[in-house]
C-alpha cells in the first residue's frame, strides 16, 4: 500500500545501533516489520498480560490488562495510519511497545518506585520502556536489547512531544543512539500517542461500568459522551440502556477517530510537509483532535479521575500496591542476597548502578509476581477484594 511523502520510510531508516547482516531466512520483512515482530516476541511484552491497566490483579476475566490495552491501541493506531497514508507497521510497533516500561500496579507502582529511587535518579515508565528495549531484554548473543530501528526508538522516546530535560534512563539511550530529543517525532509516533488516549478513554468506560465504579447516568451527561449516547439510543430505543453500552463504546471510538483524522488532515495540509524530517521540523504536533473535541476530552479525563481512577476502592488498592513496591525496593536494597540468582550475579558493586539494577528487577515484575515476592521477602500482604 502506498504511503504519503511525509510517512516514515523503512528503506530510508537511520538504522540500528548494532549493524546486522541481512538474513533472508528470517523472511521478507522491512525494518519496521522486524521491529514490530521483535516487540511481540519479547519477554517484556508477554508480561503485560499480568500488569495493571486500571484494576489491580482483577478477579474478573473480562477486565483490560496492559496487554489487551496495547492490542486495542494498535488496532486504533493502524486504522488512523492507513487513512492518513502513514506507515502502519511503525505505528503498530509503537502502539504495542508504548507501555512495556510500566512496573507492576500501573501508576501506583510507578509512584512508589519513583519515590524509592529518588537518590539514584528516580524512575519514569516511558524512559524505562527505552531501557527495557535497548538494555534489559537479551534475545541476541552479541548485544543487549532488541536492536530496534532509530525510528521506533525515537517514536517511543518522544511520542508525547520533544523531551527537553531527559532523565538518566532516557539520556543513556540517547547517548548510545542520539534520538534528536528536542524535535517533534514522526506522525506515526504522534498517532500512537493519541490512539492510546482514545483506547483508554473508551475502554475504561466499559471496565468502569462493569465494576460498578461509575454510573451510566453520570457518564452520559459528559459532553464527550452525550452526543454519542443520544445517537445510540435513537437507533436502539427499544432496548434497555445496559444493552447499549457496547454500542456506546464503539460509537465513541468512531467519533473520536473521525474527528482526529479530519483535524489532522487539515493540519497536515496547512503545514504541507514533504518528508518525515519536515514533520520533525514543524515545531508543533500535526496529529490531534479538533479544539472542541480536545476540550471535551480533557473534561472527560477530569470526570474519570474523580469518579474512577480516584474512587475510594481504587485508592485503597493503590495504597496497598505502593506498600508492596516500596517494601520490595527497601528489602532488596538492604539485602541484595534476596535477589534471584541471575539478578544477584549481575548486581553492580556500587550505586547508582546497583540501585537501578534492583529497580529494573522490580519494574519487570507482574502484579502477581510482585505480591508473591513481597510475601517471600517482607511478609504477608492483604490486597482489597477485586472485582
Amino acid at each position: 500500500m502506498s504511503t504519503a511523502p511525509y510517512a516514515a520510510d523503512p528503506h530510508a531508516s537511520r538504522g540500528r545501533a548494532h549493524a546486522e547482516a541481512d538474513r533472508g531466512t528470517r523472511g521478507a520483512r522491512d525494518a519496521f516489520q522486524r521491529d514490530r515482530d521483535r516487540i511481540v516476541h519479547s519477554i517484556a511484552f508477554r508480561r503485560l498480560r499480568h500488569k495493571t491497566q486500571v484494576f489491580v490483579a482483577p478477579d474478573g476475566d473480562h477486565f483490560r490488562v496492559r496487554l489487551t490495552h496495547s492490542l486495542e491501541v494498535a488496532q486504533i493506531g493502524r486504522t488512523i495510519a492507513r487513512v492518513l497514508g502513514l506507515n502502519e507497521d511503525l505505528t503498530e510497533a509503537l502502539c504495542l511497545a508504548h507501555d512495556i516500561g510500566h512496573p507492576p500496579f500501573g501508576h501506583a507502582g510507578e509512584a512508589a518506585l519513583k519515590a524509592a529511587t529518588l537518590d539514584i535518579g528516580g524512575f519514569d515508565h516511558n524512559a524505562h520502556t527505552l531501557r527495557v528495549l535497548t538494555a534489559i531484554e537479551m534475545p541476541y548473543p552479541r548485544w543487549p536489547g532488541l536492536n530496534l530501528s532509530w525510528e521506533t526508538l525515537e517514536g517511543l522516546a518522544k511520542h508525547n512531544g520533544p523531551v527537553r530535560h531527559p532523565g538518566w534512563a532516557l539520556a543513556e539511550a540517547d547517548a548510545e543512539m542520539p534520538l534528536d530529543l528536542d524535535s517533534w517525532p514522526s506522525l506515526e509516533a504522534q498517532v500512537a500517542a493519541i490512539a492510546d488516549d482514545i483506547a483508554y478513554d473508551n475502554h475504561d468506560i466499559d471496565d468502569g461500568l462493569r465494576a460498578g465504579l461509575i454510573d451510566l447516568d453520570g457518564l452520559v451527561a459528559q459532553p464527550l459522551v452525550a452526543p454519542g449516547w443520544a445517537a445510540v439510543r435513537a437507533r436502539l430505543s427499544d432496548l434497555p440502556p445496559e444493552r447499549c453500552i457496547p454500542e456506546l463504546v464503539r460509537e465513541q471510538i468512531g467519533r473520536m477517530v473521525n474527528d482526529l483524522i479530519a483535524a489532522s488532515q487539515a493540519r497536515i495540509a496547512a503545514a504541507a510537509p514533504r518528508s518525515a524530517d519536515a514533520v520533525r521540523a514543524a515545531g508543533h504536533a500535526l496529529i490531534g483532535f479538533s479544539d472542541a473535541m480536545a476540550a471535551d476530552e480533557r473534561a472527560f479525563k477530569r470526570y474519570m479521575y474523580a469518579n474512577l481512577y480516584h474512587h475510594p476502592h481504587q485508592l485503597a488498592v493503590a495504597d496497598r500496591a505502593q506498600d508492596v513496591v516500596a517494601g520490595l525496593a527497601a528489602a532488596y536494597r538492604a539485602d541484595p542476597a534476596l535477589l534471584p540468582e541471575g539478578w544477584r550475579t549481575r548486581l553492580p558493586a556500587e550505586d547508582p548502578a546497583r540501585g537501578r539494577h534492583i529497580a529494573d528487577f522490580i519494574a519487570g515484575m507482574t502484579d502477581r509476581y510482585a505480591i508473591a515476592r513481597y510475601c517471600e521477602v517482607v511478609g504477608p500482604v492483604e490486597m482489597p477484594e477485586g472485582f
